[in-house]
């Protein structure tokens, strides 16, 4: 009796460490499950938002977006959880200025301690569209005001301009945009412009055009399946500066974002070259990133670019569609990955990744 009674305790004992210990397995197992997943996303970030732009500051990202008529500011430690970012409207122009309709492509800048918002708007009509700054003197952009500036006067002529952004090399602000050279007649040619800036808000030489859409590729504009204009429009918009070792590189849209052919061109120069000489910067013969209907991507385009949290690693910001006749809607969607480098400082965007494929998040991206 004895003996089973000390049989009977070894038994039970021996089931509770296997069962404290299968307990220890299923919770090891399931933080494991937990890590994996707070460590990988897919694409898309959000469900609609074209013409991507973000920036990360002082241990968070800073996206921006537009809807036609007003601005949203976005900020979160990891850029691949927009959906839970904290958001606040910052600008809602006024009706009835030259700036409150077609509200297109803002980008935030953090310059000299003060936050810029470079965006194009118009009255209503096309035509109409220019490039407007808009300033923050706050240190935080989600407290103060974003107050208009002033409208970027980006030639003698004044003409039609958009997507306009601002980066600094060699001490010198540099304005970049996509432009008419003269007003619309039958058709219409969008240009990559480059000009250099005395401050945030002002052009102090003449604007030079780095690109036009002269190739193939870029020459794009009917497609009925989805909206084609009355008559031809050539696109190069979008413009991106990407610096890496001893060389920039412009990242450009070309064809028509109506088409699932908008895609991503590149002009390359040295870091010691004059900028705005033309023939200083040599453009790429083939898109550097487009469709791929194998994973169901289309329409890729009009993107920026960003470092990782640690410092580490370049990612590629862009929009693009699900279906090649989606065109200009808000159908488009902003989705990332990571970009790689050749041994001559040349990148390497690769392909479009499905939206069933798990990332691995850029490095450094704190868990939850």
């Amino acid at each position: 009796m004895h003996f089973n009674i000390i049989k009977i305790a070894a038994l039970l004992c021996i089931a509770t460490i296997v069962g404290l210990t299968s307990c220890n397995q299923n919770t090891s197992s399931e933080k494991g499950s937990q890590v994996a997943a707070d460590s990988t996303f897919t694409n898309p970030l959000l469900t609609s938002g074209a013409d991507p732009w973000a920036i990360y500051h002082e241990g968070n990202y800073y996206y921006i977006k537009s809807d036609a008529s007003k601005i949203t500011l976005m900020r979160t430690p990891d850029i691949t959880d927009l959906e839970h970012a904290e958001k606040k409207m910052v600008w809602n122009p006024p009706a009835g200025t030259d700036h409150s309709k077609n509200v297109w492509a803002p980008e935030v800048h953090h310059i000299n301690g003060n936050w810029y918002i470079y965006v194009a708007a118009d009255n209503g009509d096309n035509r109409n569209h220019r490039m407007f700054v808009l300033e923050n003197t706050s240190r935080d952009p989600f407290t103060g005001s974003f107050e208009v500036k002033g409208r970027i006067k980006t030639d003698d002529k004044d003409n039609w301009a958009i997507d306009g952004s601002i980066f600094e090399h060699r001490d010198t602000l540099y304005f970049i945009w996509s432009g008419w050279q003269e007003p619309k007649t039958k058709e219409e040619t969008q240009r990559i412009y480059i000009a250099t800036m005395s401050n945030p808000w002002t052009i102090n030489s003449d604007r030079v055009a780095l690109s036009k859409p002269e190739l193939k590729w870029e020459r794009n504009w009917d497609y009925p399946d989805a909206w084609t204009p009355e008559s031809p429009v050539y696109v190069n918009e979008g413009p991106q500066i990407l610096k890496h070792g001893s060389k920039l590189h412009l990242i450009y849209s070309a064809s028509g974002c109506w088409t699932p052919y908008y895609a991503l061109g590149m002009l390359t120069t040295d870091e010691n070259s004059h900028l705005l000489d033309p023939k200083a910067w040599t453009k790429s013969p083939e898109p550097v990133f487009q469709q791929s209907p194998e994973n169901g991507v289309y329409g890729t385009g009009h993107n920026s670019f960003f470092k990782s949290p640690d410092g580490t690693e370049d990612w590629i910001l862009y929009h693009a569609n699900d279906n090649p006749a989606d065109g200009c809607s808000d159908k488009r969607s902003p989705r990332v990955q990571k970009i790689s480098w050749t041994e001559n400082d040349m990148p390497v965007f690769g392909v479009p990744v499905a939206t069933s494929k798990q990332l691995k998040k850029p490095s450094g991206t704190p868990m939850k």
